[in-house]
């Protein structure tokens, strides 16, 4: 299946919420644009937590076009989807590379967001791909996020850098961003030990963890992935916002996304953070894991 089938099957209670809501507002043939209908009309984009922000734009462009006129649901649809596209619009290539030497990717988010999941998931593309991979295994706190990478890097046949439980996790970047280098693989992904964003101290090691690495790499790491659980819905805003303030994060993977009802928090990361989206999660499998497409995004969403 291309981007349009997996992301159209793993948003399928987005799409069923948007469907039954979306009818709802023309349970009459055709239905005059005024203020009651752009508050409904906002209500129901609010409700895949797309945020108020991109709401209130769809709804202003709708009321531009159609204002005072009786419109049917088809063509309300385009001017919502073309309006979102455009929100969406984003220029950023998936992964920047680096000119020459590996190119070098730090994983962060909260507890369960699916970051270990997900870093397998890059690594295996990145592998099906033709490109040498080295892994560092940094979140030193927590046995089983070490071996859980282990025995993906066996699978996928690519080293893993680790170290000894509870070390500190920047000397654990510092050696699997020297493997790579001595290797000369294409690409350095590191993990790192999921944290709260409130967690001031955890945030540092962050920081420090990426002062480490551009000491041996000077534009390095070339992008910083936050991993955000879709089903949290508008509670990743939060995240996305800290964690992108104290280590500035290059853009968001998407995970979870089979599970939801809340896949609008797509559009609400890109408009009300700024971030591009990079990668999505559809599904429980290894090959459930995509590069963004916006406007395949949207027309799943709306599908």
């Amino acid at each position: 299946m291309g981007f349009f089938e997996k992301v159209k099957k793993g948003l399928n209670r987005t799409v069923k919420v948007l469907q039954t809501d979306v009818r709802d507002l023309f349970k009459t043939t055709g239905r005059l644009v005024d203020a009651s209908f752009l508050s409904e009309l906002q209500e129901t984009l609010l409700r895949t937590d797309m945020g108020v922000v991109a709401a209130r734009a769809v709804a202003d462009d709708i009321q531009e076009q159609f204002r005072g006129r009786v419109v049917e649901k088809d063509e309300v649809l385009e001017v919502v989807k073309s309006s979102l596209k455009a929100l969406m619009a984003q220029d950023e290539p998936t992964i920047r590379v680096a000119e020459e030497g590996p190119t070098v990717i730090v994983f962060c988010g909260v507890n369960g967001s699916g970051k270990t999941t997900s870093i397998a998931k890059l690594t295996k593309m990145l592998v099906d791909d033709g490109r040498t991979v080295v892994l560092g295994a940094a979140d030193t706190f927590r046995a089983a996020a070490v071996d859980q990478l282990k025995i993906w890097g066996s699978r996928l046949g690519v080293e893993v850098i680790s170290g000894p439980p509870q070390s500190d996790p920047a000397s654990v970047a510092h050696k699997a961003v020297s493997k790579a280098l001595e290797v000369d693989a294409d690409f350095c992904v590191v993990d790192t030990a999921g944290r709260l964003q409130t967690q001031k101290n955890l945030m540092n090691e962050l920081e420090k963890i990426k002062r480490v690495i551009s000491k041996l790499i000077p534009d390095a790491p070339h992008e910083t992935f936050l991993v955000l659980d879709a089903t949290t819905g508008q509670n990743g805003l939060s995240q996305a916002q800290k964690f992108t303030d104290a280590v500035s994060c290059t853009g968001v993977v998407l995970t979870k996304l089979d599970g939801t009802a809340k896949g609008g928090v797509a559009v609400a990361i890109r408009r009300q953070i700024g971030l591009p989206v990079k990668y999505v999660g559809v599904g429980e499998t290894e090959n459930d894991f995509e590069p963004f497409d916006p406007n395949g995004f949207i027309d799943a969403m709306f599908s």
